[in-house]
């Protein structure tokens, strides 16, 4: 039987198939030793008592931060204030989704708290419009301006991302009054949201499913080399063709040899900013691997276009001819 897994807690996994019947699982051994990870939103075929995971089923999607997967839309939550507007990361979170080929929109939240709302959307619309994304600007605390956002996500499985203390939780509960969930408060002292969201699960509404997750904000380009940041930043990327080196980084002030900073007046400095910020995470990435070894030992392998589990080091019998030379040597 196929079914979701919509909840993890634990080493328990509890899931519902097409019926909405719920089920608690457990992991099989097998899978555990293929080091076969479930996320939030896999789809799963079940044992025939219902009581492990038998099998992971083809991934739509997936992430590694948050640990989910089969994501039809992530929406990027922001706020002007409390805490205030984080350009890099914002720019951090469109850019992991675009890595991972996640249809994205950017919602700004407490629009109640702005001085000057229409010079900030002004100023937000020239930077992300160019840049294909939709954008919406809310109060979640005053339930205005939700009706353009909801319908965008109706009949969709969505994942809100964004700082602590942006208000998603706010916002899903003025989308759904009825959900009733714990809100925080922005702390005084760090000026930083308090995390009440501690795992991720889906939320089923009328019109719509919410992956619920707690609010992150150290994600690190630590997973990708640097010559291939330069393809997620497509405003920067259109300016790159004309650099003398075909592995220029475009992060050095070098007249004549990079294009990119020879049309430095044409990007939007943040942008440029996010990007210098996360090339330096890539290169330390880089770096690192340089460091230390890649070898490790597999837990399964190739037998026939068969996948099976290895015995572990410390099952393994010993072999004839090592005992009667450990006899011999004693």
């Amino acid at each position: 039987m196929q079914a979701q897994v919509f909840k993890i807690h634990s080493d328990f996994y509890y899931v519902k198939n097409l019926k909405h019947e719920e089920f608690v699982c457990k992991l099989r051994e097998v899978l555990k030793k293929q080091k076969t990870e479930i996320k939030v939103g896999d789809f799963v075929e079940l044992s025939l008592d219902n009581n492990f995971i038998a099998k992971l089923c083809k991934r739509k999607n997936s992430l590694l931060r948050p640990k989910i997967s089969n994501i039809d839309l992530a929406v990027v939550v922001c706020s002007f204030k409390e805490p205030d507007l984080d350009f890099i990361q914002l720019d951090r979170y469109l850019t992991y989704l675009k890595y991972n080929n996640i249809k994205t929109a950017i919602c700004f939240n407490k629009m109640d708290l702005s001085f000057n709302p229409d010079k900030e959307k002004k100023e937000i619309k020239a930077i992300y419009d160019k840049l294909g994304y939709d954008i919406f600007f809310i109060s979640a605390k005053n339930k205005t301006d939700l009706k353009d956002l909801k319908d965008y996500i109706k009949n969709n499985t969505i994942v809100l991302l964004g700082m602590s203390g942006v208000g998603k939780t706010t916002l899903l509960n003025s989308l759904n009054p009825k959900a009733n969930l714990k809100v925080g408060s922005v702390s005084s002292r760090t000026k930083r949201g308090c995390h009440t969201t501690r795992h991720c699960e889906i939320i089923e509404f009328d019109e719509f499913r919410v992956i619920d997750t707690p609010g992150f904000s150290l994600l690190k380009f630590d997973f990708i080399e640097p010559n291939e940041l330069i393809s997620l930043f497509e405003d920067i990327k259109k300016y790159s063709d004309g650099c003398k080196y075909s592995n220029c980084l475009h992060d050095a002030n070098t007249n004549g040899i990079c294009s990119v900073y020879d049309n430095i007046d044409k990007i939007k400095d943040t942008r440029y900013q996010s990007y210098l910020c996360f090339l330096k995470e890539t290169k330390e990435y880089k770096e690192s691997l340089s460091k230390k070894g890649t070898k490790s030992e597999t837990f399964f392998k190739n037998v026939s276009n068969n996948l099976r589990v290895k015995i572990s080091k410390r099952k393994r019998s010993v072999s004839r001819n090592t005992q009667k030379q450990k006899i011999k040597e004693e």
